[in-house]
């Protein structure tokens, strides 16, 4: 099972196809088809969790071959969870209860060996404090960085990162959306080779 084993990305995300370019192994992109609609009662940690698990199993249907990574990310503030805003103005309302805040990001990772099932899961959590945000920096920023696919309002990589007065987390690439550290170390253990 050297790395010449095909290995596939179950996102749509342009950010973890980004992330992914930084382990320098050959990859493919897919987009899973599952729905990311809460189940009734279900946390935050099972939600991204599943969902993760749901990706990389469908993307694991579409290339049985493969190793398949999923992943998924949600924010949480005062035990409501924050999804995508799709729009200039659910961003804006976002960032203005998350004003003066914290805000926890539970990355969600799954990644299956295709041909016998195997599975690797986690969740990296990364705790942020949001700075106090006044209208007209909210205004701005969200034009600036058009964060409308994005959990919680932020872009960190990018101008969000200018939102936070701290971040805690033992992977800074989980708040992006896809936990390297974790990630490399899964797949070592498929026997990818990487430094």
């Amino acid at each position: 099972m050297p790395d010449a084993m095909p290995l596939i990305l179950a996102s749509s995300s342009p950010f973890r196809r980004q992330l992914m370019q930084r382990l320098q192994l050959p990859f493919k992109s897919v987009t899973p088809a599952v729905d990311e609609t809460p189940q009734t009662n279900e946390n935050p940690l099972s939600l991204v969790a599943r969902l993760s698990r749901d990706k990389a199993r469908a993307g694991a249907r579409m290339h049985p071959e493969a190793v398949v990574i999923g992943s998924d990310q949600v924010a949480v503030c005062a035990g409501q969870i924050l999804g995508k805003p799709g729009t200039d103005e659910r961003a804006r309302q976002q960032l203005e209860i998350l004003s003066g805040r914290e805000v926890c990001f539970h990355t969600g990772l799954c990644v299956i060996h295709g041909p016998d099932g195997r599975q690797h899961e986690c969740v990296v959590d990364t705790r942020v404090k949001v700075r106090e945000l006044g209208t007209d920096e909210i205004t701005r920023y969200v034009a600036a960085d058009q964060p409308l696919g994005c959990a919680g309002s932020f872009r960190c990589e990018s101008l969000g990162i200018t939102l936070f007065e701290w971040i805690r987390s033992d992977d800074p690439t989980a708040l992006i959306g896809l936990p390297l550290i974790r990630l490399a170390a899964y797949l070592r253990e498929e026997n990818f080779r990487l430094p």
